[in-house]
């Protein structure tokens, strides 16, 4: 089996460098990149961790899809040589490696970021929020993001506009807004209402596509979409 992958380095050229790897039953992507780097090419980076599915930091583009290396079996993809590229969107770091700081720096700049009710004279608390509680069923679908990226390196959008928040940071945004133990709503929703922002969206469902936890940033961004149009025509929000 071949393998195809994405190379550079600073001072170094971008190339796509073969591979030869024997395959096995039961090999994934992952596999085969940590047999080539461990016998025969020292020099290809790449990131993991876990290999059980679980922390998301093999997310790379395979065969022009992003997937997590660790969950792609060999086995599950057409015959012929496999491509293997790092996210997009993201700044190179070197090879399969790509620096994770937009996804905060979005967080930050969308304020996704969980500000607590304080009351006169109390000290912050926190209300305890049910799993069955109708609060938290409206988020249930939309709060497992471990932030691998791979919805930000599928939105078109985010190549496009360098100021759209992108997928991920809205999902997030949309789970604090459902929060009645947030203190930010209100700032939150004029900041939204930006036109870089919710209306930059173009609803192509890329991040939902790719997403392996099976969440769907496009519906949090909808929603988001339906409660600023409330909020413009002064409507209660739910």
């Amino acid at each position: 089996m071949v393998l195809k992958v994405f190379r550079w380095g600073p001072g170094t050229r971008e190339r796509l460098q073969k591979y030869w790897v024997r395959a096995r039953q039961g090999m994934t992507v992952l596999d085969a990149l940590v047999e080539v780097q461990r016998g025969s090419d020292p020099t290809l980076a790449f990131r993991y961790a876990c290999r059980v599915g679980m922390c998301g930091s093999c997310a790379m583009v395979i065969n022009g899809r992003e997937r997590w290396a660790c969950r792609t079996l060999l086995s599950s993809l057409p015959r012929g040589a496999i491509t293997v590229r790092p996210l997009y969107n993201f700044p190179l770091i070197r090879d399969l490696v790509v620096d994770m700081a937009p996804i905060k720096s979005k967080m930050v700049a969308t304020k996704a970021v969980f500000v607590p009710v304080r009351r006169a004279g109390e000290e912050a608390s926190f209300a305890a929020i049910g799993s069955e509680t109708r609060e938290r069923r409206a988020i249930d679908a939309a709060v497992e993001c471990i932030g691998c990226g791979m919805c930000v390196s599928a939105c078109t959008m985010v190549g496009h506009d360098a100021r759209f928040p992108g997928p991920a940071a809205l999902n997030r945004v949309f789970t604090l807004q459902r929060d009645s133990r947030d203190a930010a709503h209100a700032e939150r929703g004029e900041a939204l209402l930006s036109e870089d922002v919710l209306a930059r969206c173009h609803g192509q469902a890329n991040c939902t596509a790719v997403c392996p936890m099976q969440l769907s940033p496009t519906d949090s961004i909808l929603a988001l979409r339906r409660r600023a149009v409330l909020r413009l025509f002064g409507f209660p929000q739910r």
